[in-house]
């Protein structure tokens, strides 16, 4: 595991990423201590540059954690549209499921993130799946009371 790749993208340093993917592009397919890889990482913190660093180079745009999670579920519970929709034109599968049954449209549901639902319905999110304890996106938004996205859900 390149923990320098790793540290870089906690750092935001888009310049040590990109000269280290350059140099071995397979760094992008490895996997950190929670089972993150760099692209989930990225997601995750936000670095939308770093982020199309690596989208260019080879790796599994859904590729899973150690629970389950996908780069496109970090960006939808954080609120980070423009990296979702990234993701998504690269493309990420908006219905795939964690290892609670979770989709990305569950968790922009459950913290609130109406744009992101917004992104994701247009995209086709099944807004039928059902997470471990038989929740749907429409029934999480209703128990965090998340206006905005019941409404979406429900028209």
């Amino acid at each position: 595991m390149s923990t320098s790749l790793f540290d870089a993208i906690r750092n935001a340093n888009v310049s040590v990423v990109t000269s280290l993917v350059e140099e071995n592009p397979l760094l992008t397919q490895e996997k950190d201590h929670r089972g993150s890889t760099p692209l989930l990482l990225a997601s995750y913190y936000g670095h939308i540059d770093i982020v199309r660093v690596i989208l260019n180079q080879p790796q599994d745009i859904n590729a899973q954690d150690a629970s389950g999670n996908t780069a496109l579920m970090g960006v939808c519970f954080k609120g980070y549209t423009k990296i979702a929709e990234l993701l998504i034109e690269s493309g990420a599968d908006v219905n795939i499921s964690n290892f609670n049954g979770a989709t990305a449209l569950i968790f922009a549901a459950t913290f609130n993130k109406p744009e992101i639902a917004t992104l994701l319905l247009a995209q086709g999110a099944d807004t039928n799946a059902l997470d471990d304890k038989g929740n749907t996106a429409l029934q999480h938004a209703k128990m965090q009371s998340s206006a905005a996205v019941i409404a979406l859900l429900e028209s």
